[in-house]
């Protein structure tokens, strides 16, 4: 009797806090295209902000080609070029510093559905988010990236010479960066699904032959033809799926105790 008073009590609870909290599709839809709105300014701004540092940013982003390409200097083939790319640049230093806004704002979009130990289990993810996110880019910006140089710079031959177009060496650059900072939030998204109950360590170990074949492929497609960059971002992303499975247990673990303790309280209240 008791445990069945428990589970109406917990029941009755549910819709009491998402009360209020429903909304039709219209209504999701004006609240993602505000949050899109306040993204979309904040980048912006930012770039505005940025293009006023550009060459300082695009002197910082040639550090790695300089110290693995010694004595090696950039072109660019268009009079426009240069001019371009500082936009891209100034664009690129928009979106890594806006980075942790943008996923407030994800944050806010999606709150209002959740419950409340849910909306909580967020929070701690928000600063997980840009610390992952600058680590994917220091790897890149440290490693990778001058590796991947040295392959590139090491093809050359007595009567062939790497004359890289500023454009074309900032954009591998940039992409690169991103690309790595997105990917290092592989363990921050699992362990916050694992935090509502929608991934468990079974089945990210039953998945793992599948994801190193889909973690092989995303390289290969996201990153240049070479072997260094692609197991650049292959290895790192394994290692977080690995680190992910660990971060899940501990989910799961922290849940398990969290509800024995509350059958030991229920028990102990019946037997009072």
């Amino acid at each position: 009797m008791v445990d069945t008073k428990q589970i109406e009590d917990k029941g009755a609870e549910a819709p009491d806090e998402l009360a209020g909290s429903e909304a039709p599709l219209l209504e999701h839809l004006v609240e993602l295209r505000k949050r899109l709105i306040y993204s979309s300014i904040a980048i912006v701004l930012l770039m505005a902000f940025c293009f006023i540092f550009a060459s300082t940013i695009y002197e910082w982003l040639l550090i790695p080609y300089k110290r693995a390409v010694p004595g090696a200097s950039l072109i660019f083939t268009a009079p426009q070029e240069l001019f371009f790319t500082y936009l891209n640049v100034a664009l690129f230093g928009a979106i890594f510093l806006g980075f942790p806004f943008v996923a407030s704002q994800i944050y806010m979009f999606v709150a209002p559905g959740l419950y409340k130990h849910e909306r909580k289990a967020f929070l701690p993810y928000l600063i997980a988010t840009p610390v992952f996110f600058v680590a994917g880019a220091a790897l890149v910006y440290f490693v990778v990236l001058p590796m991947a140089l040295h392959f590139f710079a090491g093809m050359q031959t007595e009567d062939i010479t790497m004359m890289t177009s500023v454009s074309e060496y900032l954009g591998l650059a940039m992409l690169l960066i991103l690309a790595f900072g997105i990917c290092f939030q592989l363990p921050v998204v699992l362990t916050l699904l694992a935090q509502i109950d929608l991934v468990h360590v079974d089945m990210l170990k039953a998945g793992r032959r599948y994801a190193i074949v889909g973690i092989l492929i995303f390289a290969a497609f996201i990153t240049p033809p070479d072997p260094i960059s692609q197991l650049g971002l292959a290895l790192p992303m394994y290692l977080l799926y690995e680190l992910s499975i660990i971060s899940v247990r501990m989910v799961e673990r922290r849940r398990a105790a969290g509800l024995a303790a509350e059958d030991a309280k229920a028990s102990g209240s019946s037997s009072d």
